[in-house]
């Protein structure tokens, strides 16, 4: 017969209970030391404890995910007064209830402070570790609805699902996202995400008080800014505002999705975890390219990244420095062709865009969209007026009292604005207050515009012509061609063909005089650079702006339907960190492109100069890594393409006046399909050191072939040494074999160059091991960009160890030549080339 054990003495068994019921609680008796135990909430999802980040030996009191392998650090509570040593301890006090955080030493780091919010003392206070992430005190363990005190009203860089952003009126609460300082550091950084109550409330993303980014008005269904925000079986959105609260939160409807929202460097990004992956996925990020960023187009501009130049003026408005706008700056924005009078005014109606920026505007939610309408004329200071809720019909009202800024124009999604403009500027499609005062408005518009356009043509035609007969007699030079030897023909009676192109290329066709005189005839006084596809010349137009003129060598195999096709890709390519194209030029033989002008070139002439590459400091390298990364993912993710370079390397990365970094030179660019992954080319061509191994040896590339050409530069960045160099004591390695062999011994640290006088070397570290992640030999172990963003933004990222490189070993041979041996899988080819 089987003999059951004794029953347990009821004092050990309550004992028992009230310490497995604990780990998730804390009390008065059990405070939390660090190195001791932790907190973990009643599933398992969360963790709570103390923690170092990145390289730093400080000690935080902070919250992560229980079960994900890569620590995701979620909140911390003292982001601003690290403990120096390993002595935390966390506890409920017993004079007034408050969680307290402190050290040995009684010196108090951080603490709730509930008796300022309100709170009060509490008889019994306990604290508890929800599996919603939220860290509660209450004031005993039985009460479950009333916390005195939760870690959700005090959010870091992380909102969590149930989480408000925005305003508790009741308690002058203001819920804000702030990133962290650096991957070592969780103090508040400069960049934060918080909503703004005045007007139409929206959420901003601001660098201190700039403003970055604006999401636009919450319009019942989503902001007017994020038209991908839609309602699905996996999130829902919610945003309230009433006398008490003004909020934004988002709940995870499936239960198998882990999804985070951090606002990393200067970017909201929505994250989902992917255990099959070990990693997160980037799901959602803005800004999401140049048209997010705030008041890109001015005043009374409309931005849209479909088009080139994505600034265009209102209609009814004109450019006020038409000078700045032709070279593509259109920050001076718009001004009215024709004032207002406030009496015969009408609305335009614009479709499918995001609402300007509400701060001044004035909301009535009980209004209809008629009665918006007639109180925007009555206002004869009203300069746009739509709806406030389209959730069910157009309903409520927005009134702009001011110039209207920030506007976007989207394909998909979007909503009305109605725009006054004087009757004169009103034309069909526009609302006004008649159908037949529209009519006879158009009736009007429409012959005045052919008289005018008549007229204007023969203008512009005389106009063109003396400009061009000025231009030659005033330079006195003879147009030269590519070898500088055969005379180029007229350029005279090319107008209709120069204006054809220009509506073809949708860019502004310079003709060949102009590039001339803007260079002096290619003066070599005024070469800048020089390449395999041409040469960069530095150029000054009549206006007085100064250009960049890459003329493209009469070698280059690129003939005018593939020019024509690298034009029109690049001039579609809008992003803060990809070079601008301002026009091109195409007489005869030549190929020309006119970008916006890099003062400080081209990164090589910095990084790999002795001389000159101490003014880069570290700030400004990590700022010229993230930004080249930024640009990557432009063209792989977010824009209307996905675009593989092919060619990045130092000698592409140009610089502006204030060393931010520009991907330039897009001739060997590829554009893929929707569902294309990778493609073959039986002509490789690239440079060398930059290139994939799978792509020098066997012409496949891939997004994962720029990663690797990614994962070069920030190597030679951060070492400031060249990949195709000679190392004394290894004579037979390049800097990614140099990299391994110290990574793998430990003294990584060593690469740093010398040169820089104060770096911060957990950050250069981290840049080296995302590095080395990119230039792992399988392409299907590199990280994609998004994932590079989150490693090299994130300090609570913890990175995967690196495997080996698919790096090429460099010898040298004599003094004229290199002579370069590559090997990846097991294929080995030898390349000479010229020094």
């Amino acid at each position: 017969m089987k003999e059951w054990p004794p029953p347990l003495p009821p004092l050990l068994l309550l004992l028992l209970l009230s310490l497995s019921s604990a780990d998730d609680t804390l009390s008065p008796d059990t405070p939390l030391a660090d190195g001791n135990s932790t907190l973990v909430s009643a599933s398992g999802v969360f963790e709570l404890g103390f923690f170092s980040p990145g390289n730093s030996r400080n000690r935080y009191l902070g919250l992560w995910y229980k079960n994900i392998g890569v620590q995701t650090i979620v909140w911390v509570a003292n982001r601003e007064d690290p403990i120096a040593d390993r002595t935390g301890l966390l506890k409920i006090g017993g004079g007034d209830g408050n969680l307290i955080l402190s050290n040995q030493s009684s010196y108090v780091f951080w603490s709730t402070n509930t008796s300022s919010a309100g709170g009060g003392a509490a008889a019994k206070p306990v604290a508890q570790l929800l599996d919603t992430g939220n860290f509660v005190l209450k004031a005993d363990a039985g009460d479950s609805d009333g916390f005195l005190w939760q870690s959700f009203d005090y959010p870091t860089d992380t909102l969590l699902p149930g989480m408000k952003l925005g305003w508790d009126f009741r308690r002058g609460l203001d819920r804000a996202l702030t990133t962290w300082k650096s991957p070592d550091d969780p103090s508040a950084g400069d960049y934060t995400f918080k909503v703004d109550p005045h007007g139409s409330p929206q959420v901003f993303i601001r660098d201190r008080s700039a403003i970055e980014y604006r999401n636009g008005p919450w319009n019942g269904v989503q902001f007017s800014g994020e038209p991908e925000m839609q309602p699905n079986s996996v999130f829902a959105f919610h945003f309230i505002n009433d006398d008490d609260e003004m909020y934004y939160m988002y709940q995870v409807t499936d239960n198998s999705v882990v999804s985070r929202f951090v606002m990393n460097q200067s970017m909201i990004q929505r994250y989902v975890w992917f255990d099959s992956r070990v990693q997160w996925s980037l799901y959602w990020s803005m800004p999401r390219d140049q048209c997010d960023y705030y008041g890109e187009c001015g005043h009374f501009g409309v931005c849209n990244s479909n088009d080139s130049p994505i600034c265009e003026c209102l209609q009814g408005f004109e450019p006020k420095d038409l000078s700045a706008w032709n070279m593509r700056d259109a920050s001076g924005g718009c001004v009215r062709t024709t004032d207002l009078d406030c009496t015969s005014d009408g609305f335009l109606r614009m479709s499918k865009v995001k609402l300007p920026d509400t701060a001044n505007s004035t909301v009535n939610a009980t209004m209809s969209l008629e009665e918006c309408r007639e109180s925007c004329l009555k206002n004869c200071s009203c300069t746009a007026y739509s709806s406030s809720n389209i959730s069910e019909g157009d309903s409520g009202c927005i009134i702009w009292p001011d110039e209207l800024m920030d506007i976007r124009q989207y394909v998909d999604g979007g909503q009305d604005l109605y725009v006054r403009l004087a009757a004169s500027d009103l034309q069909a499609g526009g609302e006004d207050e008649s159908k037949n005062k529209q009519v006879m408005v158009i009736i009007v518009i429409s012959i005045a515009s052919g008289l005018l356009l008549l007229g204007s043509g023969g203008f512009c035609i005389w106009n063109r012509m003396r400009k061009r007969s000025r231009g030659n007699i005033r330079s006195g030079l003879r147009l030269v061609s590519f070898d500088s030897v055969t005379a180029l023909g007229p350029t005279q009676g090319h107008f209709s063909e120069e204006n054809s192109r220009e509506k073809e290329l949708q860019l502004p066709v310079y003709d060949i005089s102009t590039i001339v005189a803007a260079t002096e005839n290619f003066s070599a006084s005024n070469k800048i650079g020089e390449g395999g596809f041409g040469t960069v010349y530095k150029g000054e137009l009549e206006e007085g702006h100064t250009v960049a003129v890459k003329r493209l060598s009469k070698y280059s195999l690129q003939g005018l339907d593939e020019f024509k096709n690298e034009v029109m890709l690049i001039a579609k390519l809008q992003h803060v960190n990809l070079v601008r194209l301002l026009g091109c030029c195409i007489h005869g033989e030549e190929r020309m492109l006119i970008y916006e002008y890099m003062r400080n070139k081209s990164l090589n002439t910095i990084i790999f100069d002795k001389t000159r590459s101490p003014q880069l400091t570290w700030p400004k390298r990590f700022n010229i890594i993230i930004g080249i990364a930024r640009g990557l993912l432009y063209l792989h993710q977010d824009s209307r393409f996905r675009i593989i370079h092919r060619d990045l390397k130092a000698s592409n990365i140009l610089l502006d006046e204030e060393l931010n970094p520009k991907i330039s030179d897009f001739g060997l660019a590829r554009i893929f399909g929707g569902d294309q992954t990778d493609a073959y080319t039986k002509k490789v061509v690239g440079t060398y050191g930059y290139m994939s191994p799978e792509y020098a040896m066997d012409g496949i590339f891939s997004v994962k072939s720029d990663v690797f050409s990614f994962g070069v530069l920030v190597l030679e960045i951060v070492s400031g040494k060249k990949n195709r160099g000679i190392y004394s004591t290894e004579p037979q390695l390049n800097l990614l074999g140099h990299a391994w062999r110290l990574w793998k011994e430990g003294n990584l640290m060593e690469l740093i160059d010398g040169s820089m006088s104060l770096c911060n070397v957990s950050e250069a570290l981290r840049c080296m091991q995302v590095g080395l992640l990119c230039v792992q030999e399988r392409a299907e172990e590199r990280p994609h960009m998004s994932t590079v963003i989150l490693m090299l933004g994130s300090a609570s990222a913890m990175l995967p160890q690196p495997k080996q490189p698919g790096y090429c070993s460099d010898r040298s041979t004599t003094d004229t030549e290199w002579s370069s041996s590559c090997t990846a899988n097991d294929v080995t080819v030898t390349i000479v080339e010229g020094r």
